[in-house]
């Protein structure tokens, strides 16, 4: 089935040559902007946000960057695309069952709504549709009265790291031939990426009386202007000027509930990690902060001669 082309480049606004580092800066620099949190449009911004953050997943990842820049430079965003024939991408809407075999994909596909992600995305590079386990071994499909149970079914659902810490609700509609069901899905506080949240007796309907399989959803966080993740632990980049690595601080560091003041130790070098307590993802992990020293790009007249001074004073040799 057709989607719309999804221009990734464009929705982060860099050029397609844009390096990583380049691609991380206006991912930043847009996330900060359309923070449901932040924002006055919340409902434009939280669909911004998610478009944001799907264009940053796959570009920001070199195996993915180069399956989508395969696909050419040539196509327009919302022009109708459908994958090229043989183009090995990533798992779409066929998936794969649980062993791995790909077995029986032919006519088994379903469309998720509310999950976060494009069906551009999805049908390129998520698990919609993949199936865990399949029809029980002793289905016989000559017989329309033996009992199976349904595959179950397996999609993407994008998480915001507020959700992760507080818990939330979603809406999420699956359509699977010519009948959508709609599901209220909890998203319970503490969850990590890449675990699955089961809906029960949601997945494929059984044949010949047999149960339905389940809808599993994959949890992927959604990438955050501030922080990195690691498991529970969160990964805060904070910039010190030189004076308060040596000579020490106290800075105010975000969290997912507010700033909070830490001291930055006399002597901090660049890379050194501190440690906040407590202030990970649901309250099973910490925040840690990472200092990084950064020197003015221009200073002025009055700055550059008390540079010097300490140049001349100092004993201080970093390849000594």
């Amino acid at each position: 089935m057709p989607v719309q082309y999804k221009d990734y480049y464009e929705i982060l606004g860099v050029q397609r040559s844009a390096s990583e580092n380049d691609i991380k800066k206006a991912f930043r620099k847009l996330a900060r902007e359309y923070h449901p949190d932040v924002a006055k449009d919340k409902k434009r911004a939280e669909e911004k946000f998610k478009e944001i953050n799907e264009a940053y997943e796959v570009l920001s990842d070199p195996t993915k960057r180069k399956r989508y820049d395969e696909l050419g430079a040539n196509w327009k965003s919302g022009a109708e695309f459908r994958p090229p024939p043989g183009w090995e991408g990533f798992p779409g809407r066929q998936g794969r069952d649980r062993s791995g075999t790909g077995q029986g994909a032919e006519g088994f596909e379903f469309e998720f709504g509310g999950t976060g992600f494009s069906d551009f995305f999805e049908q390129l590079f998520g698990s919609k549709g993949a199936r865990r386990g399949g029809f029980s071994g002793f289905r016989n499909f000559e017989e329309e009265d033996t009992a199976a149970r349904g595959r179950d079914v397996e999609g993407d659902i994008m998480v915001t790291l507020e959700e992760a810490e507080h818990g939330a609700v979603r809406t999420v509609s699956v359509r699977h031939n010519s009948k959508t069901e709609t599901h209220q899905v909890k998203i319970p506080p503490g969850v990590t990426e890449g675990q699955l949240l089961r809906i029960a007796g949601r997945g494929e309907y059984g044949s010949g009386g047999g149960q339905a399989g389940d809808l599993y959803l994959r949890v992927r966080l959604a990438r955050h202007p501030d922080f990195e993740v690691d498991g529970h632990n969160l990964i805060y980049e904070a910039e010190l000027a030189p004076w308060e690595a040596v000579l020490g601080a106290e800075i105010s560091v975000p969290t997912l509930h507010g700033g909070v003041h830490i001291r930055i130790p006399a002597g901090t070098q660049s890379g050194q990690k501190l440690r906040v307590r407590g202030r990970g993802l649901g309250g099973k992990g910490d925040l840690f902060v990472v200092a990084k020293i950064a020197v003015p790009a221009r200073v002025s007249d009055g700055e550059k001669k008390l540079w010097q001074q300490l140049k001349e004073q100092s004993r201080f040799n970093p390849r000594g």
